[in-house]
């Protein structure tokens, strides 16, 4: 993301992703087998040295290797409250070291079955001559021989687990699938901690927008603070003149200011945006969802007439703010925006099927750091179906693949996660004062559009920068929705 972000805004206090980690042993060997056991503490942790990276704390209880110490870990991860657990296993372990540990926790489980190098060394192994050091050296490698029973005792207790299958060292595809899920489970936490605003209310017959908030806070963890637009237009009144000049100047170095853009309309954006500002500090804001009717003139209108600039900004660093209260959507913004892809507000514009892309974007908000190029600032005489005048932003997200996300309430009362991956290409775009991209779909923009619509999305989506449906899909997993891929 080259744009330059903006002066930082105060988010909610956010606590380190905890990952539990445990490997797994059969206490009998020890004596057994001279230095096994030291052997497979230090595969467990060179696993905590991969796994760990800012913003992460490991909560590594090494090796269980009995029933009694499987409860003892059990009570450990909950009292340390881990978001995940990677079980570690080393090497044959009884299914009985497993499920009191995870049973007890309640989170989601990820079974690392590892061996510490590709292949075994025939030969050498075979010159060793000593059966016992031989037995001790095989179990070392025999990682995957318990890794059905574990799976069949989670199974039938009812507890989701998800396996990687893979090398200690030098398995760059293992290990990318261990990121992936460290990832998802980054952004489940965070979406746990968000505080989401809703000030105003729902954009009237848009049926399929209307959201059961309390499912969001239910699925996601999301606190919900309600807000009122009167508090916006209240803390305009008290946005100095210096600060108004100063986020003026701020404008024309974040933004590429049109040189139609009338001078009134930008300060009164600018007022505007200083006290989105403050509304977000005050509340301790994530995200956003706004939309307000009301009736001619006011200040409540002069609000809104005049927020796209500083929503755009917000939304450009992390406190994605959606319109026309969009509920859903403004959560698949947030998910995108902690994926570290952004996430700017979409929808349908038109197709164009002599290129075979879609057109897509939409008016106020949109995600300036993953612009391509400098968002263009216009002048609009009318918001369409909107009250007011003002300023708006243009941009089309930047060239190269992309991601579209949607959440979805499904029949019988459960969220899902939508998606599909894209290209965003160049070519032509409707410069109207709206964000627009061309997304070129490997299934099409015919098969595209019908098996998008065909799962039911509201229609808006949120849309980020690279390929992450992998992602998207163990972040379903962790939340325990659906996860629907259309291509």
């Amino acid at each position: 993301m080259k744009n330059k972000p903006c002066r930082p805004v105060p988010e909610p206090v956010t606590h380190p992703l905890r990952i539990g980690l445990f490997g797994i042993g059969l206490e009998a060997y020890w004596p057994q087998f001279a230095g096994l056991k030291e052997r497979l503490e230090g595969y467990v942790a060179r696993v905590a040295e991969k796994l760990a990276r800012p913003g992460v704390e490991i909560v590594n209880l090494g090796l269980v290797d009995n029933a009694d110490r499987a409860y003892t870990a059990g009570r450990e991860f909950r009292r340390a409250d881990v978001d995940i657990i990677f079980l570690y296993v080393t090497t044959y372990a009884l299914s009985s070291t497993v499920l009191p540990v995870v049973r007890r926790a309640k989170v989601p489980v990820v079974v690392l079955n590892l061996v510490p190098a590709p292949a075994i060394d025939y030969a050498k192994f075979n010159a060793l001559g000593d059966r016992t050091q031989m037995t001790g050296d095989w179990l070392a490698y025999c990682s995957a021989c318990p890794v059905p029973e574990i799976a069949n005792v989670l199974q039938r207790a009812g507890i989701p687990f998800h396996q990687i299958t893979g090398v200690l060292e030098n398995d760059p595809e293992c290990w990318r699938e261990v990121d992936a899920w460290v990832e998802a489970a980054r952004v489940a936490a965070a979406m746990a901690s968000n505080r989401l605003g809703l000030m105003g209310h729902y954009y009237a017959g848009m049926l399929d927008i209307y959201s059961d908030v309390t499912l969001q806070c239910a699925t996601f963890g999301t606190h919900i603070e309600l807000l009122e637009v009167d508090e916006l237009a209240a803390l305009r009144r008290e946005v100095s003149a210096a600060e108004v000049a100063a986020r003026l100047l701020e404008f024309h170095e974040v933004f590429d200011v049109q040189a139609d853009c009338p001078a009134a309309d930008l300060a009164e954006a600018a007022r505007t945006a200083v006290a989105l500002d403050r509304l977000v500090a005050a509340s301790r804001l994530g995200s956003l969802a706004y939309y307000y009717k009301g009736s001619s003139g006011g200040e409540n209108e002069a609000a809104v007439a005049s927020i796209i600039l500083g929503t755009s900004q917000l939304t450009g660093r992390g406190i994605p703010v959606a319109g026309e209260y969009e509920v859903k959507n403004v959560q698949a913004m947030k998910i995108m925006d902690l994926f570290g892809a952004g996430g700017s507000f979409t929808e349908y514009y038109a197709v164009d099927f002599t290129d075979d892309v879609v057109l897509m974007g939409h008016d106020g908000p949109g995600h300036i750091a993953i612009a391509q190029g400098k968002t263009k600032v216009r002048p609009l005489k009318v918001y369409h179906g909107k009250v007011g005048r003002g300023v708006s932003v243009e941009m089309a997200v930047k060239h190269g693949p992309v991601t579209l996300l949607s959440i979805i309430e499904r029949p019988g009362g459960k969220l899902a996660l939508l998606c599909a991956q894209a290209e965003s290409v160049a070519g032509p775009i409707l410069e109207i004062g709206n964000t627009n991209s061309r997304y070129r779909f490997p299934c099409g923009a015919r098969g595209f559009i019908q098996q998008w619509n065909a799962a039911g999305p509201a229609h808006h989506c949120a849309v980020g920068v690279g390929h992450l449906a992998d992602k998207i899909g163990k972040l379903g997993c962790l939340l325990g929705i659906e996860t629907i891929r259309v291509c």
